[in-house]
C-alpha cells in the first residue's frame, strides 16, 4: 500500500488573506466561544392595506468605490416594481445573495423600510472587500507537493516566484486589471483586463490579455503515466507568446456568455524533437494557431464560491486552427454540477465533467486529459492520463459542522469573519479514452476512488480541502488542495 501526502503545486500568498485571515481564523478557534451566528435580514412587520406594495426608491449605503449602477444590476427588482406582500421577506434574501456573489463585498445586507400602507423603500448597505490585492505567488512546477519533495528531493530551483497585482473593481466598475511578472523555473509576464459592461443595458463587456514565458525544463512525453522532462541550463527549452481579445454578454443575472479570439505562439528546443518527434506535428519545433473559444456559464447556485444548494452548468467550445506544427482540431468540455440540502445541515453534490475532441488523431501535446491541471479522480493525483476524450463523476456528501460569522474583527476590510467547516465523504469515477495508449495502464478502463475529507471555507473566497483517499488500485493518500472542486 502505498502512503503519499500531496500539497497542491500552486500556492498563492495573499498579504491580507494568508496573514490576517489566517490569523484571525486561529485566533477564532482559541475564543470560539465570542462567535456569533450569522443573520439573515428580515421584512418589517408593518401592515399594508393591499394584497402588494410598491417598491419607492433603492438606497445603498457604503459603496465608497462601487458605482451604485454595478450594484443595481445584480438585484432583481427597481423602483416602480409592484410585488406581493408575501413575497417580501424572500426577496430581500434573494438580493442580498445576489450582490453578495458579484465578489465585491464582505458583508451584504438587504432590509426594507415602509413609507407607508402600499410603498416600501429598499435599503441595501455594503462592505466593500480590499480591492488591490497584490499576490505573492510560490508555485511548484511538479504537479503536487509529493512529486517534488520525492522525486526531485525537494529542488528549490523547481519553484516559480512572482508577484501578480489585480485591481478587481477598477475606476469602481467592477473591472478587472491585472499585471503579472513570474521568475525562477518559468519566467512571465503577462497583462489582463476585463470591462464587464460597456453599454447602457450592462449586458456586454470587452476585454484583452497578451503574455510571454520561458522554461528551462519541459515536460516531453509521458511514460507510465508519469511525466518525463528535458532541462537545458544554457538556454531555454521554449519560449511562448500569446495576445486575446474577448467579448462578454450576459443576458441574465445567471447566464453570461463569452467569446474569446487568441493567437498562440510557441517554439521548442531541437533536443525535445530528438526524444518526442511528435511533439507538435510533423516533427516541427514551433506552434502557431488561432483558437476561438465559446464559453457559457449558467449559475443558479446560492453562493458561487462555495456552493451547497442549486445548479450550474459550464460548457466550452474550442476550434483551433494551425499554421504551423499543427492542423484543425476541436473539442467540447462540458461541466454540470447539481447541489442538494437534505436535511437540516446534510447536502449533496454530483458534479459531472467531460472532454470530446476531434480528430483522433493530435500531436502529444494536444493529448492532455486527466492530472496535469485541475481535472482529475481523486486519489490519483499523482497519475497523469493522457487521452481525447475523458469524463468524470465526483459525489459528495456533506454535513455542515460550523456556520459562523466572527464580527468586530479589528480590520478595516474585514469587518466580520465567515467561517464554515464541512466534513464529507466523497466517491468518484473517471474514464479516458484513446487508441494510443502507449505503456499506459490507466487509459480505456474505469478507475474510482472512495475517501473522507473536510473543507474549510472563509473570508475572500479563502477555501481548504483535505482529502484521505483510496483508489481502484488500493494506494492510500491525504491530498491537500487550495481551491473549489
Amino acid at each position: 500500500m502505498m502512503q503519499t501526502i500531496v500539497l497542491e503545486s500552486c500556492i498563492i500568498l495573499q498579504p491580507f488573506m494568508s496573514f490576517r485571515v489566517l490569523l484571525v481564523f486561529f485566533w477564532v478557534i482559541a475564543h470560539s466561544a465570542a462567535a456569533q451566528s450569522d443573520s439573515v435580514s428580515q421584512s418589517p412587520h408593518s401592515k399594508f392595506s393591499s394584497a402588494t406594495i410598491i417598491i419607492e426608491n433603492i438606497h445603498i449605503t457604503g459603496n465608497r468605490t462601487t458605482k451604485e449602477d454595478i450594484i443595481l444590476r445584480e438585484m432583481n427588482v427597481k423602483p416602480g416594481d409592484e410585488i406581493p406582500v408575501g413575497s417580501l421577506s424572500d426577496l430581500l434574501v434573494i438580493n442580498r445573495k445576489r450582490i453578495y456573489n458579484s465578489a465585491l463585498f464582505t458583508n451584504v445586507t438587504v432590509t426594507a423600510d415602509t413609507i407607508d400602507t402600499q410603498k416600501i423603500n429598499l435599503l441595501v448597505t455594503v462592505n466593500e472587500r480590499w480591492y488591490i490585492i497584490p499576490q505573492i505567488t510560490f508555485q511548484l512546477a511538479d504537479r503536487n507537493f509529493n512529486v517534488w519533495w520525492t522525486e526531485q528531493n525537494a529542488d528549490i530551483s523547481r519553484s516559480i516566484i512572482g508577484l501578480t497585482t489585480v485591481h478587481k473593481n477598477f475606476r469602481g466598475n467592477r473591472e478587472l486589471l491585472g499585471v503579472s511578472t513570474l521568475v525562477g523555473y518559468r519566467k512571465e509576464f503577462s497583462v489582463s483586463y476585463l470591462k464587464p459592461f460597456i453599454d447602457k443595458e450592462q449586458k456586454k463587456g470587452i476585454g484583452f490579455e497578451a503574455g510571454i514565458s520561458s522554461n528551462k525544463e519541459l515536460f516531453y512525453t509521458t511514460d507510465s503515466n508519469k511525466l518525463l522532462f528535458i532541462r537545458n541550463t544554457d538556454r531555454h527549452i521554449i519560449s511562448r507568446f500569446w495576445v486575446a481579445a474577448l467579448l462578454t454578454y450576459r443576458p441574465a443575472y445567471t447566464t453570461v456568455h463569452q467569446f474569446k479570439l487568441s493567437f498562440k505562439h510557441s517554439k521548442v528546443d531541437d533536443t525535445v524533437l530528438q526524444l518526442n518527434p511528435d511533439y507538435y506535428r510533423n516533427g516541427s519545433n514551433a506552434l502557431d494557431y488561432l483558437e476561438l473559444n465559446y464559453r457559457v456559464d449558467v449559475n443558479n447556485v446560492d453562493n458561487w464560491a462555495y456552493p451547497l444548494t442549486g445548479s450550474k452548468i459550464v460548457g466550452n467550445l474550442f476550434t483551433n486552427i494551425g499554421f504551423k506544427g499543427i492542423k484543425f482540431f476541436s473539442y467540447v468540455t462540458l461541466e454540470a454540477g447539481k447541489y442538494n440540502r437534505l436535511a437540516d445541515k446534510w447536502y449533496s453534490s454530483f458534479i459531472l465533467r467531460g472532454k470530446l475532441s476531434v480528430p483522433g488523431n493530435q500531436p502529444y501535446i494536444a493529448r492532455q486529459a486527466l492530472g496535469t491541471k485541475y481535472e482529475y479522480v481523486r486519489g490519483y493525483e499523482l497519475f497523469v492520463i493522457d487521452g481525447y476524450q475523458y469524463g468524470i463523476v465526483r459525489s459528495n456528501l456533506k454535513y455542515e459542522l460550523l456556520n459562523i460569522n466572527i464580527r468586530n474583527i479589528p480590520f478595516k476590510y474585514l469587518p466580520a469573519l465567515p467561517l464554515r467547516i464541512y466534513p464529507k465523504l466523497f466517491a468518484d469515477a473517471g474514464y479516458v479514452a484513446t487508441p494510443q495508449t502507449g505503456n499506459s495502464y490507466l487509459n480505456n478502463r474505469l478507475i474510482y476512488s472512495v475517501g473522507a475529507g473536510i473543507d474549510i471555507f472563509t473570508a475572500y473566497d479563502f477555501k481548504v480541502r483535505f482529502e484521505y483517499a483510496i483508489n481502484h488500485l488500493g494506494q492510500k493518500g491525504l491530498f491537500l488542495h487550495f481551491n473549489a472542486e
